[in-house]
């Protein structure tokens, strides 16, 4: 009975973080090069926080209901000590 030899993995690095790996094919070979992303603004970054605030306003609203009718439940099952 033969064993399987196993299939050696290689990587490769550009030394480029692990989020700017596009640029690398399947076999390692470099892609021809993106043009450089536009940064975004202090203002788009404002508008993308507060839109973000908004989605989770409403279940921050039902977690902290919950908390405190939890806490005003249990004060008054535990009576005072």
């Amino acid at each position: 009975m033969a064993k399987k030899k196993k299939e050696k993995i290689i990587y490769y690095d550009d030394n480029s973080t692990i989020i700017d790996m596009s640029s690398v094919n399947r076999k390692g070979e470099q892609k021809k090069k993106q043009p450089a992303k536009r940064q975004s603004t202090a203002r788009e970054k404002w508008e993308t926080y507060w839109s973000t605030v908004k989605t989770m306003f409403l279940p921050m609203l039902i977690v902290l209901s919950i908390l405190c009718v939890l806490y005003l439940l249990l004060m008054w099952l535990g009576g005072n000590f």
